[in-house]
């Protein structure tokens, strides 16, 4: 990967699922839900329902919008139960037969799963399972749990599910579909997370409150760690078939990954984001004129950082929303102009201004490398960078795409080298406890620490089989178009 790639310098959204039980529009209703959590996942979707016979599915490349907004598709999805999916590719190529829900005839009839997160021993589970005959279809960890329920000797479906749930490690949160049975379970730290919502009667579940929100659904409450909840005709049955252990959810969702206007956990995104903010303008203020958001990660956290230190927050920066990534051929100089396509400079409020920039990270560096130049082009008198997160020093191995550890700037340079890398005046980053305190703790516990922070700690909280043993590389025999 190219240092002047733009789009390699982020971290990318996970997946997100969808599913409702009982509904006469399912389909319909799920892809709605699915618009709403377009932002976990822009690759692929996916809709699979089922009408009291057959199952159908739908699963095409691309975005929600584009491919489930006709009348004509809806109606192919015909039945009253429906899981969808929204994609980015964390293991797996993005091709068609990687596009979820993934679905398989068992003894027992259809199966349907959508999952967000990543298995850390996907892998070798694999590698186990084709060695005892079976065929993969994809290259996505998700099949493994298919495989691991069609091998299951138990009798009833949801005893083959907890078996094959047993032999996973990382995190997941999945969201299946049966002939009877609408299933969600989550990892049992509770790593990535899931909902339980109720339309009109009929029970949903979604990755995010913002889905539930769309299609006016009550949330009920989120499904717990290492609970499975199991919707019906009978209603809603809670399952908690592992050894209790204390949650341990993914900081991310408030720090980069959830919409602001989704509550996760009882929390309100956009309100802790502010929180941030303010904690990073408590930690490392700067004599400024003017706070500037960099759009649209850092929005939140400069309006909290600008309301507790009492500077004029401005847009100095405006981003257009419209600049896809095929809007050109990326040559070496339209590469070099790509940040300018995405971003530009409001000119009128940075001009002869000492500015803070704030962002809510800094992955590889190189968009703030351009982000800073483009203020000083701008006029800009000094140009000071604020990050509301930690230094991302370790790579994610639980559903969330970041660069390997060499390409993570603060993994290779000090934060002095940092700040004359990117041409900032002056660099900071809010503290790992800053974090804990904007979310509610009063610090970071180092024992029994409350959030999954492995990429500022390096502390992961599961074995990580295929990362430190050899199945660290799928090879896949078959290319595919499109």
């Amino acid at each position: 990967m190219q240092d002047d790639d733009l789009d390699g310098d982020t971290l990318r959204e996970e997946c997100g699922v969808f599913g409702i039980f009982g509904h006469p529009e399912a389909a319909a209703v799920t892809a709605l839900g699915l618009h709403a959590l377009q932002h976990r996942g822009q690759e692929a979707t996916g809709i699979v329902t089922y009408d009291g016979a057959r199952f159908h599915s739908e699963r095409r490349l691309g975005l929600v919008g584009d491919n489930f907004s006709d009348a004509a598709t809806i109606e192919r999805l015909s039945g009253s139960s429906s899981v969808g999916h929204v994609r980015y590719s964390t293991t797996g190529e993005t091709i068609l037969r990687n596009v979820q829900p993934l679905f398989a005839e068992l003894d027992g009839g259809g199966f349907a799963v959508a999952h967000n997160g990543n298995l850390t021993n996907g892998m070798s589970l694999r590698r186990q399972l084709v060695r005892a005959g079976a065929l993969c279809q994809s290259t996505s960890d998700t099949e493994v749990i298919l495989h691991l329920v069609a091998h299951s000797r138990r009798n009833r479906f949801i005893d083959r599910f907890i078996e094959a749930l047993r032999q996973l490690e990382g995190a997941y949160a999945f969201v299946c579909l049966t002939n009877k049975k609408l299933i969600g379970a989550r990892d049992p730290l509770g790593i990535r997370p899931l909902v339980l919502g109720e339309l009109d009667g009929r029970y949903i579940l979604a990755s995010e409150t913002c889905a539930l929100d769309i299609i006016g659904a009550r949330f009920v409450r989120d499904v717990e760690n290492g609970e499975i909840v199991v919707i019906s005709e009978d209603g809603v049955e809670s399952l908690k078939p592992f050894p209790p252990q204390r949650a341990r959810p993914c900081v991310f969702e408030y720090i980069y990954f959830a919409r602001p206007d989704s509550v996760v956990h009882g929390r309100n995104v956009y309100e802790v984001r502010k929180r941030f903010g303010g904690e990073l303008a408590r930690e490392a203020p700067a004599d400024v004129d003017v706070i500037v958001p960099v759009p649209d990660s850092g929005v939140p956290a400069a309006i909290g950082f600008a309301q507790a230190c009492g500077v004029p927050y401005e847009l100095g920066i405006i981003r257009n929303h419209y600049v896809g990534r095929t809007f050109i051929q990326p040559t070496q100089t339209i590469r070099e102009l790509g940040v300018r396509m995405k971003h530009s400079a409001n000119r009128g409020a940075v001009a002869g201004k000492r500015i803070v920039l704030v962002d809510d990270s800094i992955v590889r560096g190189t968009t703030s490398v351009k982000i800073v130049q483009m203020m000083r082009d701008a006029g800009a008198r000094e140009v000071h960078f604020r990050i509301a997160s930690p230094p991302i020093m370790f790579p994610d191995y639980y559903g969330i795409d970041t660069p390997e550890r060499e390409k993570l700037l603060a993994a290779t340079h000090s934060l002095e080298e940092m700040r004359r890398y990117i041409g900032a005046d002056s660099l900071a980053f809010l503290s790992v406890d800053g974090i804990y305190r904007a979310i509610g703790e009063e610090r970071r516990d180092p024992v029994r620490p409350q959030f999954t922070d492995h990429c500022f700690t390096g502390e992961y909280p599961t074995a990580l089989t295929d990362i430190v043993g050899e199945a660290t590389k799928q090879l896949s025999l078959l290319a595919e178009a499109g």
